[in-house]
């Protein structure tokens, strides 16, 4: 097809700002999807996020698009240099036409982005996908701080933003404040953001026709060797390795032989197609066009997400650059409760396919046995990956302490820690802006700016992932009714006041329970640990005795104290040495067993502790 009447573009928006909505009444406009079978999440397809009400992994989806009669004018070039939407470079490279526009049917290649913060890896693959976005901005509550960073990435893609105002019908809609908002931090005309409401498909029509007048074709050319951009992949138990591809020049056939250059592995394609909500095959793929290919494949090693495909020739053809690898922000150990750890590695490997922000290795547990040590991009990423295992593997899973990586560096006779920081940004109505930042200070984040949005804040600060990634979020929503916004990103490793608490239970250090904190709060959580162990662990036949200590220095200690068994129950009669002498022996076997006792720890107290 050719490429003038090709748009690809995505939607970027904060959670809950209706951007799955919208994308559904696009498909209802475009009869994408007929009237009768529509339901909500459309392009939610696993069951997960139809449950959660979240989108978790993109989605593309192509749709077709005819505008009819009424004209739409695109934006000048002295418009996109104001609203630093394109460089002039661009704009001069395509003309828009009437004619386009009210004769000819588009194809417009939609990718379905996750909101949440902790998904925003989805939406940097399908920003290196397309050429424009919608940036959605709920008319209740107004510019987000995922907002902010969404537009960040896009801007960095050179990508055209097309600001749209969404849920414009309900009673409590601020219309004229966030259409100032999102003015001031695009610099562009108030006229040129779009009202509409997604719900009941309000002025949506124009959004597509927006697409159209806005948004440049892809830049391809099909004369040149076939190449193109892996930005997903699922796996499939009867056909393999299922890529979705971005081909950025040249054209594809079912047939022809291509080569993985990450991988250096040669496949033939068996099938390629289109995502018209399911695999649609087709003969061809040609440049700027997204889709699908099938090679079969069924090592999941050789399609790696952010490759590229090229043919299997004697040409060599440069590798698409500027695709960013996810960092991993939180480890834990997971380990099936079965004792299955090649169940569990094959489950991993497959779910890595579809999620190339999961990294795992092995690891080995004296509580739990082999496992693996993975990392996640946050706690939600964490309790997805949790729950689709469970679901898709029916696999029973542990999952230890979530912590951050902190970096052991010997200075001198002393170990010390460096942490991961980030650069935070809480958005809040001014009216909270004194308890936020009391939150913030507890966390220890280190104040740098304050930025102001009409009746909102942005506060940036430097902060320890540690202190953002367990509870952080939830008391940013108390302290604001519920108002306030967070994103933050890995800035770089700092050293910091750390010391590492060690549990030892009877003379043994179980290191499934040690953890990095900062010195400060040593003493107390070290005391909070021992009093949980001490609930916790049963009793044995001689004492056992809990510590939790840096180094050797013992920062808190409980007992456990021994069962008692009544050795004289059976006496009858007599005087009192025959009794001392049996309790004299039974001290005398408790000592001894205290020596060579050692203490079973079942797999419920560890998680039970990490619960608690």
């Amino acid at each position: 097809m050719e490429q003038t009447f090709i748009r690809n573009f995505c939607i970027i928006a904060h959670i809950d700002h209706g951007k799955s909505t919208l994308a559904d009444r696009m498909l209802e406009l475009t009869k994408t999807v007929p009237k009768e079978k529509m339901h909500p999440q459309m392009l939610d397809m696993m069951e997960l996020e139809q449950e959660r009400g979240i989108t978790i992994k993109l989605q593309p989806v192509r749709m077709v698009w005819r505008p009819g009669n009424s004209k739409h004018e695109a934006l000048s070039s002295k418009q996109y240099q104001n609203s630093d939407d394109l460089n002039s470079k661009q704009i001069s490279d395509f003309e828009f036409r009437d004619s386009d526009l009210s004769n000819s049917s588009y194809v417009l290649n939609l990718i379905d982005t996750p909101g949440h913060v902790v998904f925003s890896y989805e939406v940097s693959r399908s920003l290196a996908a397309v050429e424009g976005a919608l940036l959605v901005v709920d008319a209740t509550k107004g510019i987000q701080a995922q907002t902010l960073a969404n537009l960040h990435h896009a801007r960095e893609n050179n990508l055209a933003i097309i600001p749209i105002i969404n849920k414009i019908d309900l009673p409590n809609a601020q219309i004229a404040e966030v259409k100032g908002e999102i003015a001031k931090l695009l610099n562009i005309e108030e006229s040129e953001i779009l009202k509409v409401s997604a719900k009941t498909g309000e002025n949506v029509e124009n959004i597509l026709n927006s697409i159209i007048a806005k948004v440049p074709p892809p830049k391809g050319n099909i004369e040149n060797p076939f190449k193109a951009l892996i930005f997903d992949s699922v796996y499939d138990a009867y056909r393999g390795v299922i890529a979705y591809i971005r081909v950025i020049d040249g054209k594809l056939e079912k047939g022809t032989r291509i080569k993985f250059l990450a991988a250096n592995k040669s496949e033939e394609v068996l099938e390629i197609g289109e995502f018209k909500l399911k695999y649609q095959p087709t003969d061809t793929l040609g440049a700027g066009e997204i889709g699908y290919i099938i090679t079969g494949a069924k090592d999941i090693s050789e399609v790696q997400v952010g490759d590229t495909i090229c043919l299997d020739s004697p040409f060599e053809v440069s590798p698409i650059t500027g695709y960013k690898k996810p960092q991993p922000m939180v480890y834990a150990g997971v380990f099936s409760s079965a004792g299955e750890p090649t169940h569990l590695k094959t489950a991993l490997e497959k779910l890595k396919l579809n999620d190339s922000s999961l990294n795992f290795e092995p690891e080995k547990s004296n509580a739990f046995g082999q496992g693996f040590r993975c990392g996640f991009l946050g706690l939600l990423h964490l309790e997805i990956v949790k729950e689709r295992l469970e679901r898709e593997y029916n696999l029973d899973l542990i999952i230890t302490q979530p912590s951050v990586l902190y970096k052991e560096r010997q200075v001198g006779t002393k170990i010390e820690y460096e942490e991961p920081w980030v650069k935070l940004e809480i958005i809040s109505p001014k009216e909270y802006i004194g308890k936020v930042m009391e939150l913030a200070q507890a966390k220890r984040a280190v104040y740098k700016d304050t930025k102001y949005f009409g009746e909102q804040v942005l506060l940036e600060y430097a902060a320890p992932l540690s202190e953002i990634i367990i509870d952080f979020y939830d008391k940013l929503k108390s302290v604001s009714s519920g108002y306030a916004s967070q994103n933050y990103e890995i800035i770089g490793w700092r050293p910091g006041d750390l010391v590492k608490l060690e549990v030892i239970v009877a003379g043994e250090k179980i290191e499934e329970f040690s953890r990095v904190v900062p010195r400060p709060r040593a003493q107390q959580e070290a005391k909070n640990i021992a009093i949980k162990l001490k609930k916790l662990i049963p009793r044995q036949m001689f004492e056992v005795s809990i510590q939790v200590a840096i180094g050797s220095k013992i920062l808190a200690r409980e007992d456990i104290s021994a069962m008692k068994k009544d050795v004289t129950a059976k006496l009858y009669g007599g005087d009192r040495t025959r009794k001392d002498k049996l309790l004299k022996k039974q001290a005398i076997g408790k000592k001894k067993l205290k020596k060579i006792g050692k203490v079973d720890i079942s797999s419920d107290v560890f998680i039970n502790i990490l619960k608690s």
